[in-house]
């Protein structure tokens, strides 16, 4: 499949399901990667947050990937993160996951120690030198602790070393400004911006996204597709009551009690057990060291489907 430009419409980031030994649950990802298909979603994002990619060893990681790509057999297009602390290891993850099929990278700056935006961009650079396909930079300042500034992304864009954006930064006015800059520069055609955030999306299409990445997709992704068309259509009275009724819908990331555990463990177990009250997959668990939901959170996820209708 030959990645588009830009990439468009609902892009799930995929969950992981694991059995209970914390193991790949292969037969679970193929069941949630037909749900995800039958939802009309236009790509798949594996191994990035939502996917708990930085729990995984490197093996869980390709085998995710030769997975997807081999059961979608090029039904669409899948995007893979390479998302780690340094260049160097960045570099070996895109060479697993490109050998392994991924028709795009996503990527985050580097993390642990901070960095300058000249790094940043060196960092880039030196990654879309090295990677056969096109990437995608992952904008999320709350776990890499850097804000990716919109000039920076805008000449990485220009220069066609990224080619495309995927923002979960919460910043609607840096947002804004990639996006526009993207629309009217010539140097940027084809670069695609895509916001992660599950509750904006219809302002975000309203702005002139391309489309969106939202974890709730991976529970609701008939709703989301549905919320991208009704704003494609124009239809915006239509697109805020999806978008309203998706935004309760959300509100299951909070069941865990926080004083037990992090939102993290909260918004990963929720989605997790809302697939696995669906009928989705097999096992609910999350990977270690983050703690489960109890049977009574469990149940507030339940109700919270049942009111979205999809119980």
């Amino acid at each position: 499949m030959t990645f588009p430009a830009p990439l468009t419409g609902v892009v799930p980031p995929v969950c992981t399901p694991l059995t209970p030994e914390r193991e790949l649950d292969v037969p679970s990802l193929l069941r949630l990667v037909d749900h995800l298909v039958e939802g009309g979603v236009h790509g798949l994002f594996v191994l990035g947050s939502t996917s708990e990619a930085a729990y995984l060893t490197d093996r869980q990681r390709r085998l995710v990937v030769e997975t997807v790509v081999a059961h979608l057999g090029g039904q669409l297009p899948v995007l893979a993160g390479a998302i780690d602390m340094t260049t160097p290891r960045v570099l070996d993850h895109v060479a697993s996951v490109t050998s392994a099929g991924a028709q795009a990278v996503v990527v985050t700056a580097p993390f642990y120690t901070r960095t300058h935006p000249a790094e940043i961009a060196r960092h880039y650079r030196q990654v879309a030198a090295a990677c056969p396909v096109p990437v995608l930079a992952y904008d999320i300042p709350v776990s890499v602790h850097s804000k990716l500034p919109a000039g920076l992304v805008l000449e990485l864009a220009a220069d066609r070393v990224l080619a495309g954006l995927k923002d979960s930064s919460g910043d609607l006015g840096g947002f804004r400004e990639v996006v526009t800059g993207a629309r009217t520069r010539p140097d940027t055609t084809g670069f695609s911006v895509l916001t992660g955030s599950e509750l904006v999306v219809d302002a975000a299409l309203a702005l002139g996204a391309d489309g969106a990445v939202p974890g709730l997709a991976n529970v609701d992704p008939h709703g989301y597709v549905r919320l991208y068309r009704l704003c494609r259509a124009g239809d915006w009275d239509g697109a805020r009551a999806e978008q309203e009724r998706l935004c309760a819908l959300f509100g299951m990331v909070g069941v865990g009690d926080p004083a037990r555990m992090g939102g993290s463990s909260s918004a990963l177990g929720a989605f997790k057990a809302a697939l696995h009250l669906r009928g989705v997959i097999d096992c609910p668990v999350t990977a270690e060291p983050q703690v489960p939901l109890s049977p009574e959170e469990v149940e507030r996820v339940g109700k919270f489907l049942a009111g979205a209708g999809l119980l």
